[in-house]
């Protein structure tokens, strides 16, 4: 039996619900997943260039938790931009610290 998964903190929120390749209507496209720590993961380490170190702290995991994490998120980005697949962003799961500024 697998650990329960520890709440991460999530700060910031994706600008839209998913991203698909243009003129193809949505119930033609395979639909990947991307979780909200996934997301987060991403925007700390490869949007904000905090390092991995840094960006697990403020996610409350440990780096190596935050490697694997963004290692599925990578792969889902690249599996959708590489095979045309829409990349549906899901609700936030973990804790969401509303007083940080989302862009630290």
């Amino acid at each position: 039996m697998s650990r329960p998964k520890i709440p991460r903190t999530v700060c910031g929120r994706p600008a839209n619900s998913c991203f698909k390749p243009n003129g193809i209507p949505m119930p033609n496209l395979e639909q990947i997943p991307l979780s909200p720590d996934e997301f987060e993961a991403l925007r700390l380490v490869d949007l904000h260039g905090l390092q991995q170190r840094q960006a697990a702290e403020q996610m409350g995991v440990s780096r190596q938790t935050l490697a694997n994490i963004i290692k599925s998120a990578r792969s889902k980005v690249v599996d959708c931009l590489a095979n045309g697949k829409a990349l549906m962003m899901e609700t936030s799961e973990g804790k969401i610290d509303e007083h940080r500024d989302p862009d630290e």
